[in-house]
């Protein structure tokens, strides 16, 4: 099944939003065979750049609760101090996810991820951008590797978000093949994913899991190259 969704009205943007410049509209196309991909979520699925987006339907996506509404995708792209010790405000952190999707801004040429919508309802996220762009990723992507942490030709999916109340559905399963296609399509040379190892019928927190599932990853034609860690592993598609 192909599906489109068009993109949101735009919201207003304020003086502090940055303009990027001119470019066409761009939609990403998934196609999606019902009897493989093993969700039971029904509906037309379409995923856009996050600046096709409005800002609304990001905000609504990740919610005021819990993890994702506290983090607003910001944890890999802020300095430790940031995060920890004198922690940015949840207010800064929405400008600064609004900075760096541009979301409501159809004609930016750039943008920090994608956007699922389902039957026209905003539900799932997942972030996409050259791995160069997360300063804080940690040890999870270099230990036992020989790998330059300045290559903007690898691109990283660090984490994922899906709306309360679309959860279990497998919604992550599409975001994760459409970061594929994109990544391609904006001359990556390879795109990685750090995801958690679960095991059937033990709970996960969604703190933790918000970098995805080794299942979803292989769904999406990645292969495991690294285990760093006892329950993280690195996946990579080279192209």
């Amino acid at each position: 099944m192909l599906v489109r969704h068009a993109a949101k009205a735009s919201d207003a943007r304020t003086d502090q939003e940055p303009c990027s410049g001119d470019s066409h509209h761009r939609t990403v196309y998934v196609l999606i065979s019902r009897e493989t991909r093993s969700m039971p979520a029904t509906g037309a699925i379409a995923i856009v750049p996050a600046n096709e987006a409005s800002c609304h339907d990001i905000d609504t996506i990740f919610g005021t609760r819990g993890y994702p509404g506290r983090c607003r995708c910001q944890r890999f792209k802020t300095t430790s101090d940031e995060w920890w010790h004198n922690p940015i405000s949840i207010e800064e952190r929405i400008f600064r996810q609004r900075q760096q999707t541009d979301c409501g801004y159809p004609g930016s040429g750039a943008t920090s991820g994608l956007v699922l919508y389902l039957d026209a309802e905003p539900v799932g996220w997942c972030a996409v951008e050259p791995r160069s762009e997360y300063m804080r990723l940690g040890q999870t992507p270099w230990k036992g590797r020989d790998e330059d942490d300045d290559d903007y030709t690898v691109w990283a999916v660090p984490c994922f978000v899906v709306r309360a109340g679309y959860r279990r559905q497998g919604l992550t399963y599409p975001l994760a093949r459409a970061a594929v296609e994109y990544a391609r399509e904006q001359g990556a040379r390879a795109l990685e994913g750090y995801p958690m190892i679960t095991e059937p019928g033990k709970d996960v927190t969604w703190g933790e899991l918000n970098v995805g599932t080794r299942q979803v990853f292989a769904a999406a034609g990645f292969e495991q190259v690294s285990h760093p860690s006892k329950r993280r592993v690195v996946m990579r598609i080279d192209f």
